[in-house]
């Protein structure tokens, strides 16, 4: 584990970063205890608040566990792809937001990375994954849903297309593309979409996976692809034209 820090940065940062380094590399394994409080003090030259601040760091990341006790101390936590959906969507949420990223750019990789998931989709899809479909389809015409219930379906909708590829790391990635920017793209296009035609489309694409037919899926989400950055255009130019 390295142990130089430089004084002119943040010490506890620094700290932080090279236990995470020694768990990433394996030199400290999953379930291990990290040294205690003292060691680490030690090992770095510094005051305890500055490592107490270091832990805290670690823990907010979900890579260390701390337990009370004689057999307590800081532990190296096995982290879930579950687990770490809701930092990977709070991220790309936050990327797309602080950076402003364009509503045809953020469709574009949105689509991108789904597209990849659906001939997998096609093959490896449950029943369970197939029945959450439909069920959202048919959520999604019933008359008097709302804006906001409809787009919570639409998330759910894609979401079970994306982890009925059955590989976790797809899911992991694609948190951020569905369950981040899927929300974005419908608040701005929630006025203008035609919720028949989604349907269609989703319906289109339940029967592509469930007949195991991974070209059509894909060429379905490229259709529904287009039919969203048509949806953005207009939006844009009526929004141009009110000022």
């Amino acid at each position: 584990m390295k142990t130089d820090l430089d004084d002119n940065q943040d010490l506890s940062k620094q700290i932080a970063e090279a236990i995470r380094d020694a768990i990433i590399n394996g030199s400290l394994l999953v379930d291990q205890r990290l040294p205690s409080e003292a060691e680490l003090c030690d090992k770095f030259g510094v005051g305890r608040s500055t490592v107490r601040e270091a832990l805290k760091r670690l823990a907010a990341q979900n890579l260390i566990r701390t337990q009370r006790g004689a057999s307590g101390g800081a532990f190296v936590n096995r982290m879930s792809f579950e687990e770490a959906y809701g930092q990977q969507i709070t991220t790309s949420t936050l990327l797309l937001s602080m950076n402003q990223v364009d509503f045809e750019t953020a469709c574009e990789a949105r689509y991108a990375l789904e597209r990849a998931c659906a001939p997998l989709s096609a093959q490896r899809r449950t029943a369970d994954h197939l029945a959450t479909m439909r069920a959202e389809i048919h959520r999604q015409t019933q008359p008097g849903l709302t804006d906001e219930a409809f787009c919570a379906s639409d998330v759910a909708f894609h979401r079970a297309l994306v982890d009925g590829a059955g590989n976790p790391v797809l899911s992991y990635q694609l948190a951020g593309a569905v369950e981040a920017m899927q929300p974005l793209m419908n608040m701005i296009t929630y006025t203008q979409r035609d919720r028949d035609r989604i349907v269609e489309f989703h319906t289109q694409l339940a029967d592509a996976i469930e007949g195991q037919d991974g070209p059509t899926a894909e060429a379905s989400l490229g259709q529904l692809a287009e039919y969203t950055v048509e949806l953005g255009r207009s939006r844009l130019t009526q929004s141009k034209d009110r000022r």
